[in-house]
């Protein structure tokens, strides 16, 4: 049974450790999270199972694996955590005249230099006081990144999320090619189905192997292309168009930004789906006003963009 008198007495800052823990079941990255060392993770962790008289958590390998009774316990723990977030954040008038806030924004950095001069020149105005800070993104840690409040938003093609993270539609982007016009003389001046299945060309990711996802799109329909160059970005790949003979596929606002006297767009010669970006964020800021806020009207600077 756990102590009635040491929970009464309980320092709530252990329930934030534990929550930390549970979400990541490691020491180190719950550490992280919090900005705070292992050993301080362990000595709160030793503190709670002396008042609720459970181990809490077993260590296997480098995992800390939740038992039994921590597990019905920290649903409802979380939630009334994050309820207690929401009750704080609702306190106070958010001004964004005067706010002095630094917002964390993690963006895709193919999606970096389409967005953020948008949103920065939307947003100079109204917020200048305010601080924006664009931070390169980690889709392995973004859940986490959120839920400590070391991001506050972040911008990436649409991706399946569950909760607790929410996401709203930003902006829909058609695929296109860009070629240099030096090597390519396309008949009646159209790309082709014919000419691109024929020509070599670059994929983008910042993954070292996999599909990229114009490709996953044509092999539905039973479509390959030849693969000869890849590289991390859409900047470095435009480059290595210029004076060769391959082809880019990209999201068109993005091609727009690379065009020179030497290279062309062409519509992509299939019916793709457009790419869509999303703005996501974690449910536990779904009531702050500044972020809120912040949400509003950075859909308002894109989508009324010419992006």
């Amino acid at each position: 049974m756990a102590d009635t008198k040491a929970i009464q007495q309980l320092d709530l800052n252990l329930l934030k450790i534990f929550e930390a823990l549970y979400r990541e079941q490691n020491m180190t990255l719950a550490a992280k999270s919090l900005f705070i060392t292992p050993s301080a993770v362990s000595h709160a962790i030793k503190r709670l199972r002396l008042v609720l008289n459970d181990p809490l958590f077993v260590r296997q390998g480098q995992q800390m694996l939740p038992t039994a009774a921590c597990q019905r316990m920290a649903p409802q723990l979380i939630n009334a955590l994050n309820n207690i977030r929401e009750v704080l954040q609702q306190c106070g008038d958010f001004d964004p005249l005067t706010t002095q806030q630094t917002f964390n924004i993690a963006i895709h950095e193919a999606l970096e230099s389409q967005i953020m001069p948008v949103m920065i020149n939307h947003l100079a105005r109204l917020i200048p006081c305010a601080h924006i800070a664009s931070v390169a993104l980690s889709r392995e840690h973004i859940a986490r990144q959120l839920s400590n409040g070391e991001v506050d938003l972040f911008i990436d093609v649409a991706r399946a999320v569950n909760a607790p993270l929410m996401h709203s539609a930003l902006v829909s982007d058609p695929f296109c090619v860009l070629v240099d016009t030096r090597q390519h003389a396309f008949e009646h001046g159209c790309l082709s189905q014919a000419d691109y299945i024929a020509a070599q060309h670059i994929a983008v990711s910042s993954r070292p192997t996999g599909r990229v996802m114009e490709d996953l799109l044509l092999q539905q329909q039973g479509i390959n292309r030849q693969i000869k160059y890849r590289c991390q970005t859409y900047q470095t790949a435009a480059k290595i168009v210029t004076g060769s003979p391959f082809m880019l596929t990209l999201p068109r606002s993005i091609a727009e930004q690379f065009l020179s006297s030497n290279h062309a767009i062409y519509p992509l010669p299939f019916s793709l789906s457009d790419i869509d970006t999303h703005l996501y964020w974690h449910s536990n800021t779904q009531n702050d006003p500044a972020l809120n806020w912040l949400r509003q009207h950075i859909t308002i600077a894109v989508q009324n963009s010419p992006i």
